[in-house]
């Protein structure tokens, strides 16, 4: 069965004019993959292969099991015309369908799938230039929330991206997440070896943490504001023009006061 035939189980989450659900057809998934194409190769330049740049679509084999995660504009309008935000959520029958999961292609993950309980490997998030504001991000997130709660998620991780390949640039926020983010051992992924970029790139010491903070993508913040960790080491995707981090959240670290703000707009969808 796919997954496109699943529950969306929270129903849909609303602020406004905008809000959060999971894609219920395959016009939605389409207009998923239109966006992540605007976003990653227009926007971002990624470097598409001939069948990305000839359908103007980002799609791979993990669409097909995943649910996607939607932020949609009624003000657009309803279905696939509305869709401008997602970020796609993989479980693991979705990834036993495959045989693997998205991550594993630069991290070990071998200590998060030993990990009892469930799991969901958070990917490929973007949102329209015109709706990068922080309560669409918010958004975002209560609606990953309300996925966790739904399925009694123990860890959610992932591969978040810094813009950009040139480890000089990037090294004081490599250096800072390394240095006061790494996750515990037993469930610590681990940049592949042939594609390890040590982290630790200067002195800790010589930091300028806020400034580096302000630097850092949202979806980063978003991470460690729920008390997550990073893996050890970088990989440059030089594909998507992105360096690589591992990220994990032990669901058990969110807050008691965001767990009960969440099971409240749950049970009010």
């Amino acid at each position: 069965m796919s997954d496109l035939d699943a529950d969306p189980g929270f129903g849909e989450l609303r602020s406004g004019n905008l809000g959060v659900r999971l894609a219920v057809d395959a016009a939605e998934i389409d207009a998923v993959q239109a966006l992540r194409y605007r976003v990653f190769y227009e926007e971002m330049g990624a470097h598409p292969d001939a069948a990305t740049a000839a359908t103007h679509r980002d799609r791979d084999d993990f669409d097909a099991v995943a649910d996607h995660l939607l932020v949609v504009d009624h003000d657009k309008g309803e279905g696939a015309k509305s869709v401008v935000g997602t970020y796609r959520l993989i479980r693991r029958p979705a990834a036993a369908r495959l045989g693997r999961w998205y991550s594993a292609a630069e991290y070990d993950i071998s200590r998060i799938i030993a990990f009892e309980g469930e799991l969901v490997e958070c990917g490929r998030s973007c949102v329209d230039a015109a709706y990068r504001t922080r309560g669409t991000l918010q958004l975002l997130w209560g609606g990953i929330a309300a996925y966790v709660f739904k399925h009694k998620i123990a860890i959610l991780f992932g591969c978040a991206s810094l813009p950009g390949t040139d480890l000089d640039a990037l090294g004081d926020q490599l250096t800072y997440l390394a240095a006061n983010h790494m996750a515990p051992e037993e469930i610590r992924p681990r940049a592949l070896p042939e594609r390890y970029v040590p982290m630790l790139r200067k002195d800790p010491a010589t930091i300028d943490v806020k400034r580096t903070l302000v630097d850092l993508p949202p979806l980063v913040k978003g991470y460690l504001r729920l008390g997550g960790f990073v893996g050890d080491g970088a990989v440059l995707d030089t594909q998507f023009n992105t360096t690589d981090v591992a990220v994990l959240v032990k669901t058990d670290q969110i807050t008691d006061k965001y767990y009960r703000h969440y099971e409240r707009k749950v049970r009010e969808a």
